[in-house]
């Protein structure tokens, strides 16, 4: 349990580091008046092609990278604590493979912001645990679906300034990572109770029986 919780706070500081750096880099745009169109993804064009490493580093404003900071400090914790081997794995997948989705498939505008990220993480734990259904796996599957379920209809064409593209794309690509690496990590170990070594109530009695049955005194009963 100690090595489980430092786990848990080594893996939640990582994740709050690395949405710390969204929050630097959009105040750094802001204070220098800068223009993010060039680092969004844009469908068809080639220039939109740098977007696919660069898109969700940057927001289009505060209330956009506030909306998915909390998903991303939870989605993101829950993925690195349950599939630590596979996150290491996923992440750049669903990074890249999303980017380009919504390069090749999605409407023309400019896509960007780490919700994309966000929805690969979330199907990532999903699709993972419920294939592998260990307990902690399991435990990580509820929390994630009872803190943020609402997020799977975002897949789905919002508003038009809303890129459900990028929320589709990360959906189905963070499934499919689940799927391929759901045994990448171990399964844990079943665990053992002290109880599971006594002798049952069963043996307890035969041996109380033959006890009674090599007792002198009890000679007069047998007769």
């Amino acid at each position: 349990m100690r090595y489980d919780t430092a786990r848990l706070k080594q893996t939640a500081l990582t994740t709050l580091a690395l949405v710390a750096v969204l929050w630097l880099i959009h105040l750094a745009v802001v204070l220098a008046g800068l223009d993010i169109g060039p680092a969004g993804v844009r469908p068809g064009m080639s220039t939109g092609l740098v977007g696919v490493v660069t898109a969700p580093l940057v927001h289009a404003s505060w209330m956009h990278l506030f909306s998915n900071t909390l998903p991303l400090l939870v989605l993101g914790t829950a993925m690195f604590y349950g599939f630590p081997r596979a996150a290491r794995r996923a992440l750049p997948v669903i990074w890249l493979v999303s980017g380009l989705a919504v390069w090749l498939l999605a409407r023309e505008s400019v896509h960007v912001g780490a919700s994309g990220i966000a929805y690969g993480m979330m199907f990532f734990v999903l699709v993972a645990g419920i294939m592998r259904r260990d307990r902690t796996s399991v435990a990580l599957v509820m929390l994630v679906f009872f803190l943020h379920g609402s997020m799977v209809l975002g897949v789905l064409p919002q508003a038009p300034g809303v890129s459900w593209e990028y929320h589709l794309a990360g959906a189905v690509t963070g499934g499919l990572c689940g799927a391929w690496w759901r045994f990448e990590d171990p399964m844990p170990e079943p665990r053992i109770f002290e109880y599971d070594d006594m002798p049952g109530e069963g043996d307890h009695d035969h041996e109380l029986g033959e006890l009674w049955q090599d007792d002198p005194e009890n000679d007069d009963w047998r007769h």
